[in-house]
């Protein structure tokens, strides 16, 4: 039987993913740093051990005897300030992880990235997936340069590490928003306004399930961008507005004042500024490698906001 280890099993993706590998009949240990936190599994037989990404030993300690540890958890810095003690701190954090790894001798290491480490297509004609490296300093965000900062340390350690990169996720279990606020607040009717973007949209439970092949048959040294369905920002919200019964969004907001906004937002305090910044480098993406090689199989758009919604419900966010 294998044995796993999840750090970040009390976070949206490290959650879905100990869910996933538990349903696979695995073994597996839980990382959290607070005692009592169980994130969204709390009804998941896991081993729950305590530890912390600045603290190797207790790293080390949790991962000894495993053939599988998923890296789902660490730096998540938004804005353009301080950029280099940003990038430093997460490579540093990484790096704490992959030495930890190495003296637990484990076999396989899957870091979850991000799709922001996926650049413009380098060719006309398709769209952007793994070959085409994000471009460090175009984004001028810390959360981008960051993760691409972490992705390259751990593929370039000479460690058994596999890659993954999810788009945008939506489902069930994202107990802290991490990524949903925006669902959240288009069920509740409380965003009159779009911009012209495209996105992609990926399950959590099918990022998970990728996950889980990733360990099992994923090429080390690979990354492996996790998608699902391409459509435009008012789609999205025209879906998810319909299913929760209330108004969908209805104003077009022009590019001039969007960059208005962000302005406005380096001097004054405006929630989600990251996002909105970055909105210029959004793009539809190829998830072929990851279909052909890990068997992801996205699941309906329509499911997945319609689960996530129901979630919501459940927990009492909605």
């Amino acid at each position: 039987m294998t044995t796993c280890l999840v750090i970040g099993a009390t976070g949206f993706i490290g959650g879905q993913i100990a869910r996933a590998a538990a349903e696979r009949g695995w073994q597996v240990r839980a990382l959290r740093r607070r005692p009592q936190a169980v994130g969204a599994i709390g009804d998941v037989p896991v081993d729950w051990r305590t530890g912390d990404l600045a603290d190797r030993a207790s790293l080390t300690a949790a991962m000894r005897g495993c053939e599988v540890v998923f890296h789902a958890a660490g730096a998540y810095p938004h804005g353009a300030a301080n950029l280099a003690q940003e990038i430093n701190a997460a490579e540093s954090q990484v790096r704490t992880v992959l030495q930890a790894f190495t003296e637990a001798g484990a076999d396989r290491l899957v870091y979850t990235s991000s799709f922001t480490t996926i650049g413009p297509p380098g060719e006309p004609g398709r769209l952007a997936d793994e070959r085409d490296p994000y471009l460090p300093g175009s984004a001028q965000e810390a959360y981008h340069e960051a993760k691409w900062a972490m992705e390259v340390a751990a593929l370039q350690s000479g460690l058994p590490v596999v890659a993954l990169c999810p788009t945008a996720v939506f489902g069930p279990g994202d107990v802290h928003l991490s990524v949903s606020q925006i669902l959240l607040l288009a069920a509740k009717g409380r965003i009159p306004v779009y911009v012209d973007a495209t996105f992609n949209i990926v399950d959590s439970r099918d990022v998970a399930l990728a996950h889980i092949a990733a360990a099992e048959q994923g090429r080390p040294g690979e990354r492996y961008l996790l998608g699902g369905h391409n459509v435009t920002l008012l789609d999205s919200l025209a879906l998810t507005a319909r299913l929760a019964h209330v108004a969908p969004p209805r104003l077009r907001l022009h590019p001039r004042l969007l960059d208005a906004i962000v302005a406005v937002g380096q001097v004054f305090p405006i929630r989600g500024l990251g996002h909105l910044r970055t909105m210029r480098l959004w793009q539809p993406f190829d998830n072929a490698k990851a279909v052909r090689e890990l068997g992801l199989a996205p699941r309906p758009l329509e499911e997945t906001v319609g689960d996530a919604l129901t979630w919501f419900r459940t927990v009492g966010y909605l």
